[in-house]
């Protein structure tokens, strides 16, 4: 902006100059008609200049109005998973506020267990692309993410799954238990051997809550089954989940749930002839011969929420922990290779957990594997008390690695 000033000025002096030599070698005819026309195509130029001006501050302010926004995913945005999940809830958010008014920056395969490669990623988002909001989609960013919220504080800072905060740094995630209660009662129905496989990825109260919440459901239905639990110690690692989902078939598991961010759990159990519930997205076209249903995921209103408040100044911490009735989390479609009863009791259910959220799912009496009562008869678990859950209930099979 200054240099286009300057060069106006330059040229305006380089016309009185000229006019100037030309008085003084007398060379002027009807100086008064020149000079008028000479003052016009200067205002002219000078118009068009500004015209050009304020063009370009146009374009600048459209630029600067655009909100740039950073995400890491931890695989790929096609893992048929976790991540895909978030992508495609990021997609449908700017497809409602408007590309013109939002612009990703994303980042694939960031392990959250990297510090480094977090923080490297975290800064070229904000240094170099100039984004204002950061949404980080994995446990593991958790702390990095917070000690880079204080290096940057008129950035935000969204991080999922975890539970710290800053100023600027919120965190959100789900009551995705009630959809995973529901889908136990499914398996409850489905498993002939009374033997149920649970593949589970890092032991985080996250992860083992959410297998309690299907245990329950499976044994609201079917007191006899049991639920088998192993750890493949990684959110994405294709091979090691089917190693895992291996394993908990060949102990006779006729029915497998997971905890992970593909569906290979699920080929594993089709590839042997049994039955799998996903995880995040539906699964019916990948594994059609042995998918009952999934607890699903819809990030998309949360995203255009508090991108639109990043936008509007409204930013605020919230740490979000909606449910069903929010429909943040929802239970796939059943599949014609559920049972009908089991359909039935879904039906009736749904919209009852969906009314009274994880209030009803961790509704006491409830005991843990070792018979210790954790919840009394006529109360609930609180918010505090599942987020940092550290014991399996009854019915589960397994122990939780130290690390």
């Amino acid at each position: 902006m200054k240099f286009r000033k300057i060069g106006a000025l330059v040229a305006a002096l380089g016309i009185v100059a000229g006019f100037a030599l030309t008085g003084c070698e007398g060379s002027v005819k009807s100086g008064d008609e020149d000079t008028t026309t000479a003052a016009a195509e200067t205002e002219i130029d000078a118009d068009a200049e500004t015209t050009a001006q304020d063009e370009a501050d146009a374009d600048t302010a459209a630029a600067t109005d655009k909100l740039n926004v950073g995400i890491l995913y931890i695989s790929t945005k096609t893992d048929g998973g976790w991540s895909q999940g978030h992508a495609e809830g990021f997609a449908k958010a700017v497809e409602s506020i408007g590309a013109d008014k939002v612009q990703l920056f994303e980042k694939e395969n960031v392990p959250d267990t990297d510090a480094q490669a977090t923080e490297n990623a975290v800064r070229t988002m904000i240094e170099e692309q100039n984004c204002g909001l950061i949404f980080a989609t994995s446990f593991g960013y958790m702390e990095t993410l917070e000690r880079l919220s204080h290096d940057y504080p008129d950035v935000k800072f969204e991080h999922c799954s975890g539970f710290m905060t800053s100023e600027n740094m919120d965190n959100y995630f789900g009551q995705i238990e009630q959809a995973r209660y529901l889908s136990g009662i499914v398996a409850g129905y489905k498993t002939e051997s009374n033997k149920i496989g649970y593949v589970a990825a890092q032991p985080i109260p996250e992860v083992i809550r959410g297998c309690n919440a299907f245990t329950l459901g499976v044994r609201s239905v079917n007191p006899e089954a049991t639920v088998s639990v192993k750890f493949s110690m990684t959110w994405f690692d294709p091979g090691k989940e089917t190693e895992t989902a291996k394993a908990l078939l060949d102990e006779g598991c006729d029915v497998l749930a997971m905890h992970q961010d593909t569906p290979s759990t699920l080929k594993a159990a089709e590839d042997a002839g049994k039955f799998a519930i996903g995880y995040d997205l539906s699964a019916a076209e990948v594994v059609p011969d042995a998918y009952l249903t999934a607890p699903l995921w819809d990030w998309s209103s949360y995203y255009e929420h508090k991108m639109n408040a990043v936008m509007n100044g409204t930013w605020t911490i919230e740490e979000s922990w909606g449910g069903m009735k929010e429909g943040l989390v929802a239970l796939d479609e059943l599949t014609d290779l559920v049972p009908e009863e089991a359909k039935a009791a879904v039906e009736e259910l749904e919209p009852q957990i969906a009314e009274e959220g994880n209030a009803f799912v961790f509704a006491g009496p409830l005991k843990d594997q070792d018979g210790n009562e954790v919840c009394p008869a006529g109360k609930s678990l609180s918010r505090e008390e599942q987020m940092e859950m550290n014991y399996f209930v009854e019915g589960v099979l397994g122990q939780i690695p130290s690390n």
